[in-house]
């Protein structure tokens, strides 16, 4: 079973899995189970389609903390992909936007409203969000993904469920953690949701906003840099 199936497995597919506040942007996001499950869908087929991704592969990612990239982290570890922070055998590297571009590279927009980017990407790199939203809507490996396949920096899928952290099931989590790749996508992210817990994630968070936070969403745990 593939790291994504295995923290999606005890989750209702109506539920809010994941709130994205961005308090420089001053946006927030709430996506349910469903909807981040269909962005990894999308992930996995464009991954699979467009870069022949098999389980074991290298995916490099190098992405702040924010719900696209929990769709592109969810999406790779469905296909079986082994994701790291920098490879030069990486099938492809996702990357913010701005960020330097060298081999095969996604630039993932990190729009709140999910769009695309506003300007074309660099020469030889793809606009992810305009790529992927393109692919398919559900799932299927190809093969079955085994608990022994690299799935985070080294680690495998049995080890990264082993060595996430617990929550409550009904824990509603504010967490500031960026997904630094492996420590913070560990702590940060697999733990929340190997836990089935509401991850309430604020990105370049005001320190002073934080207690306002915590009442709007009534969280119960709190996960801090």
């Amino acid at each position: 079973m593939s790291l994504t199936e295995a923290l999606f497995r005890r989750l209702s597919p109506s539920r809010p899995l994941i709130t994205h506040y961005d308090d420089a942007a001053g946006t927030r996001v709430e996506l349910s189970v469903a909807t981040v499950a269909n962005w990894a869908a999308k992930t996995a087929n464009w991954l699979v389609d467009e870069f022949d991704v098999e389980p074991g592969d290298e995916v490099a990612v190098r992405l702040p903390a924010h719900w696209q990239t929990a769709g592109v982290l969810l999406g790779a570890w469905w296909c079986g992909a082994h994701v790291v922070d920098h490879s030069d055998s990486a099938r492809v590297t996702f990357v913010a936007p701005g960020a330097p571009v060298s081999g095969v590279t996604a630039v993932v927009a990190l729009d709140p409203m999910g769009r695309g980017l506003t300007s074309p990407p660099p020469d030889g790199a793809f606009d992810y969000l305009a790529e992927a939203r393109l692919a398919g809507d559900n799932f299927r490996p190809l093969v079955p993904i085994s608990g022994d396949t690299p799935a985070l920096a080294g680690s495998t899928v049995d080890e990264v469920l082993a060595t996430a952290g617990d929550f409550p099931a009904d824990a509603r989590v504010l967490s500031t953690v960026e997904w630094t790749v492996p420590d913070g996508v560990l702590r940060g992210f697999v733990t929340p949701l190997s836990a089935g817990a509401h991850l309430v994630q604020v990105s370049n968070p005001d320190p002073a906003k934080l207690a306002d936070r915590r009442r709007a969403e009534r969280t119960t745990a709190d996960l801090l840099d």
